[in-house]
């Protein structure tokens, strides 16, 4: 890794050469701040012994494996799948079943996935779509009619069908080698036994327990007396997931979309003014889809294709491209205002060209491209922050969720995401299944000229996507950061910490972060002026006040930063290198 990076320094200012000339001697530890002329991250509340001051916890290091994800228990499952022999497919499918029940209001088998693999056997990327599709019995009209100008958030009418169980047979039928019944072990015996409810997961417990209440079947399985979330450390049970985890370990994604589980769930449907049929659930497929990628400093990013946003941070990347990010440091104010102005570009172009591909002609291959990426850099002014940002024209030029990584001792990597969307999706738990459906169709625009309107049988615009770096031909970096309109600007966040500020694997996930909200939305909303820029407590005072005198409206907040994990590979000693994210209650685990 670090003879890779020495040739991305050729060329930089002396004075750049100095600042890390002082960072390798000890005499500075962070990169100076162009604006304040301090070190561009706060000091936590503790002292490390060595490493990067703002680093939560040492980098985890392993010869054989790592899992990292954000609950221990689900670490732990994908590890020992892994230990038992089982490869990183086997072990991320065992991680997230662990997450669906120690996590249940950001992810479960009621939502959907998406995946890219690293086949160490072939040499070759795959990547997974396996998001599902609206009712066949949807219509923009049906809503019209209602009076209904925006899909609801909360109830059936957010539903779309859940693709994560699709998701996990085709993973688990391409390149699994353990049974389904052996890798959803762990998790089965978790839900039936109970699990203590770990701290970061409690408050998010909470935040949903009005809405819970609302459903009884949501309250029943998700409400300690039908009454109160779980607190932090107290055990929760949830027998009745067992139950569908069980029969889909003996009958494969056939018990859920064409068995009991899809059954009760049309049924509930039906009863409750949704428009699910078991046409719905029988005709639905995951789909094996191409990576797309583009090249930064050298580097390989690759990303999946809309109907997912992952392309976002390619289109940002192309754009830093042109400015020597190193020599501006972390956290300083030319790289927020860079930052936030290329992203205000990429969600423009979002908002409009995001959509289903089986629907419509979309050009992504031209909004990737390093000549675009060219183009949109000189819509930015350095100096002030743009409040009116249109779509770009590419053609000219030719809520909550669950990451988790894995990468095994034969150097397949897994890179895998999967959500409900919000925190419990919908809210509404069908029946006696012991899952909540996701809320993804809320994702659609009602707008009849757009190109994410709401269609039968169709894929809505997404927002989880996992993400994975090569370097040579070779995989280098296998992550991802949840956390809805963040993990674009995560993604890039993170590898630009990695690459031009020469953090590690942990330290690029621990810096302080910045968020910009306020784009455009697929939806169909419009959003008008320059937006917020969220920042975190490591940004300094000096720095806001310089963003703030460029146009940007700051402000400082706790959360919605989202959630990373990463894996790097470490070619000269053949020893992997583990992140997790400090915001969240996960661990990185290895052998």
């Amino acid at each position: 890794m670090r003879s890779a990076k020495r040739r991305l320094r050729c060329g930089r200012a002396c004075c750049t050469g100095m600042i890390f000339f002082l960072l390798a001697t000890g005499i500075m530890t962070e990169p100076i701040n162009k604006v304040t002329g301090q070190t561009a991250t706060a000091r936590p509340g503790f002292d490390r012994p060595t490493g990067p001051p703002h680093q939560a916890r040492s980098v985890v290091v392993a010869k054989h494996g790592i899992v990292a994800t954000s609950h221990p228990l689900a670490a732990e499952a994908g590890l020992d799948i892994l230990k038992a022999g089982g490869n990183a497919a086997d072990a991320a499918i065992a991680a997230n079943a662990m997450l669906g029940v120690v996590e249940p209001m950001s992810c479960g088998i009621g939502g959907d996935m998406f995946v890219i693999y690293w086949d160490n056997a072939t040499g070759k990327l795959h990547g997974l779509n396996a998001s599902g599709r609206s009712p066949l019995k949807i219509s923009r009209e049906l809503f019209s009619e209602q009076g209904i100008q925006q899909i609801p958030v909360e109830g059936p009418l957010s539903w779309s069908v859940p693709g994560c169980v699709s998701g996990w047979g085709e993973l688990h039928g391409r390149f699994g080698s353990r049974p389904l019944q052996e890798i959803l072990a762990a998790s089965i015996q978790t839900a039936d036994e109970g699990f203590p409810v770990t701290e970061v997961i409690a408050s998010y417990w909470k935040g949903a327990e009005e809405s819970l209440g609302r459903w009884p079947d949501s309250a029943s399985t998700f409400l300690v007396d039908r009454k109160r979330t779980p607190r932090f450390g107290e055990i929760f049970r949830n027998p009745r997931l067992a139950r569908s985890y069980q029969l889909i370990a003996e009958q494969g994604p056939d018990a859920f979309y064409r068995g009991s589980i899809a059954k009760r769930i049309v049924a509930f449907s039906e009863q409750n003014g949704g428009l699910f049929s078991m046409k719905d659930f029988r005709s639905h497929q995951a789909e094996w889809v191409t990576p797309v990628s583009t090249s930064y400093r050298g580097y390989d990013v690759w990303e999946l294709p809309p109907n997912g946003q992952g392309i976002a941070a390619l289109q940002i990347l192309n754009v830093l491209e042109n400015h020597d990010v190193a020599s501006m440091g972390h956290g300083s104010a030319d790289f927020i205002h860079l930052f936030t102005e290329a992203k205000k570009l990429a969600f423009a172009d979002r908002a409009r060209y995001y959509a289903d591909p089986a629907f419509e002609d979309l050009p992504t291959e031209a909004l990737i491209s390093r000549q675009y990426g060219i183009e949109q850099n000189k819509r930015i002014n350095m100096q002030r922050a743009a409040e009116d940002v249109p779509a770009g024209d590419p053609r000219l030029q030719q809520g909550d969720t669950v990451y988790l990584t894995v990468i095994d001792k034969d150097r397949n990597c897994c890179s895998f995401i999967q959500s409900n969307y919000f925190g419990f999706g919908s809210k509404v738990t069908p029946a006696d299944v012991g899952f909540a459906m996701q809320n993804r169709g809320a994702l659609f625009a009602l707008d009849d000229e757009h190109l994410n309107r709401l269609e039968p049988g169709k894929r809505p615009f997404h927002t989880i996507i996992p993400a994975m770096v090569t370097h040579d031909g070779n995989p280098f970096f296998c992550f991802g950061v949840m956390g809805g309109d963040m993990q674009p600007q995560g993604h890039v966040q993170v590898l630009v910490n990695l690459i031009d500020f020469e953090m590690n694997v942990q330290a690029a996930g621990d810096a302080a972060r910045v968020r910009h909200v306020g784009s455009a939305t697929p939806t169909g909303l419009e959003a008008s002026g320059v937006g917020v820029v969220n920042v975190e407590s490591g940004i300094r005072e000096a720095v806001i006040d310089e963003l703030i005198s460029r146009g940007h409206q700051v402000q400082r907040s706790e959360g919605g930063f989202g959630g990373y994990q990463g894996i790097l590979i470490d070619p000269e000693n053949g020893v992997l290198h583990g992140g997790t994210e400090s915001r969240k209650d996960g661990a990185a685990v290895g052998y």
